[in-house]
């Protein structure tokens, strides 16, 4: 995940898909970080279908993306793209 204003990137080892888990996980690791984020862009997939949980948590706005529309989060893939290399 990573967050538009600070680029502040969070990789977190989550134990399945549950979107609470992710939730939960999201606000855990970033809630230091709290007054920095302001927004936060999902892809639009089921993982995300707790983002009420990371709104609450962490007071930031959350978008999503249109459908198969990478594009739209620019920053996100290619960050995915550097993790994934190493």
């Amino acid at each position: 995940m990573v967050e538009c204003r600070i680029l502040f990137t969070g990789i977190i080892r989550l134990i399945g898909k549950r979107s609470d888990l992710l939730a939960e996980a999201a606000v855990s690791h970033m809630v230091s970080f709290k007054d920095e984020i302001k927004k936060i862009i999902f892809a639009n997939d089921l993982e995300f279908t707790s983002h009420e949980t990371i709104v609450q948590g962490l007071e930031a706005d959350i978008y999503f993306t249109h459908p198969y529309s990478s594009w739209e989060r620019g920053i996100n893939e290619d960050t995915n793209c550097l993790i994934r290399k190493y």
